[in-house]
């Protein structure tokens, strides 16, 4: 931990985003390199990415404001799968002419390098947010909003071209499943969060006061087990 800040330090001293700090760090910790990781960390590394991405996302919808979302309704929409489409686009046309793969391996590097890290687009757009920078246009709103759903469409092209590569078929149903789940993760968290704001809302009237803390730990867990339902919702597919 001390490492990771330390190097966020040094790379903000720069004027260099703190992430790369931070995984600079975990390369060189990693076992790759200087091996120094506890290996019961690395064996939950992947439940730990996830936590750390479910409350990166959970901190930019508490930051969104519903009348802002309305204003870049259409835009935002565009921001999800747009850019991600050209820059597999460009992979697909220009990959197999400079590194001389396949098309269709192609489309995976494109999937994989075209997606959005909500890790770095996140903090640096409350930042801006923050810095009033921006907002008049809901410049920084836009990008929030674009930027979590890119994930779900790369996510579902990266699984459907990975199969295709390994000589599966591609299936119409796949393409088809990617408004389906960003419109589907749309309904039943915002159900969530309404009947969390029932339950706080009924509890602080009638006397019952919830601890911050307490509702945040009710929160991260509801978003987990959104989070599992997704995972064994694709896997029943």
């Amino acid at each position: 931990m001390r490492t990771s800040l330390s190097l966020a330090a040094i790379c903000e001293k720069i004027r260099l985003p703190r992430i790369v700090g931070m995984i600079v760090a975990g390369i060189l910790l990693g076992p790759f390199v200087l091996d120094l990781l506890d290996p019961q960390i690395l064996g939950i590394f992947a439940e730990l990415r996830k936590m750390a991405l479910i409350i990166i996302l959970i901190r930019a919808g508490v930051s969104l404001d519903l009348s802002d979302l309305k204003k870049v309704g259409r835009p935002a929409v565009l921001m999800s799968f747009v850019p991600a489409s050209f820059e597999i686009l460009g992979y697909v046309l220009c990959a197999p002419l400079l590194l001389g793969v396949s098309r269709i391996e192609a489309a995976v590097m494109g999937a994989v390098l075209g997606a959005v890290s909500p890790a770095v687009v996140v903090p640096r757009m409350l930042r801006l947010m923050e810095e009033k920078r921006g907002t008049e246009k809901r410049i920084p709103h836009l990008i929030m909003a674009g930027a979590s759903c890119d994930d779900i469409f790369v996510i579902v092209l990266f699984t459907t071209f990975a199969d295709m590569a390994q000589g599966g078929n591609a299936r119409l149903l796949d393409f088809a499943s990617i408004p389906v789940s960003i419109l589907l993760g749309v309904v039943i968290g915002a159900a969530f969060g309404f009947g969390l704001s029932l339950l706080f809302e009924r509890a602080y009237t009638r006397g019952h006061l919830i601890r911050n803390s307490v509702k945040t730990i009710i929160i991260l867990g509801a978003a987990r087990l959104l989070s599992s339902a997704r995972q064994w919702t694709f896997a029943i597919r």
